[in-house]
């Protein structure tokens, strides 16, 4: 088995406050969604080797302990530009040799980075 993708719940009405987050600051493509499930709203966002979908939930509560862990080179780069655009950066050291720290998003769903 291999991971195809992970989703977060959003609020309705949330996909533009998100889109700059996921696919300006994390860097990753947003992906045209089928057209069967486009009107749904949310989002769809690929990096590499990993899709990312956001989904519309009318009972949205931001998830505070799950999370994905996305992988990155450029660790310190992230950090500073998620800094810089008022998005909280919490550094953990709790696992020896794995450097990463903590964000949310714009709806406050927990993020995990980790250095590559």
């Amino acid at each position: 088995m291999r991971l195809d993708h992970v989703q977060l719940a959003i609020p309705a009405g949330a996909e533009d406050l998100c889109r700059p987050f996921y696919a300006g600051i994390l860097g990753l493509e947003e992906m045209a969604k089928p057209d069967a499930l486009a009107g749904r709203g949310g989002g769809w966002f690929r990096g590499a080797g990993m899709e990312l979908h956001l989904g519309v939930d009318t009972d949205f509560r931001p998830a505070k302990k799950a999370h994905p862990g996305l992988v990155t080179d450029e660790l310190e780069a992230l950090a500073e530009r998620l800094g810089a655009a008022g998005y909280p950066v919490r550094w953990d050291a709790a696992i020896e040799g794995r450097r990463r720290f903590f964000t949310e998003d714009p709806v406050g769903n927990r993020i995990e980075i980790i250095g590559g």
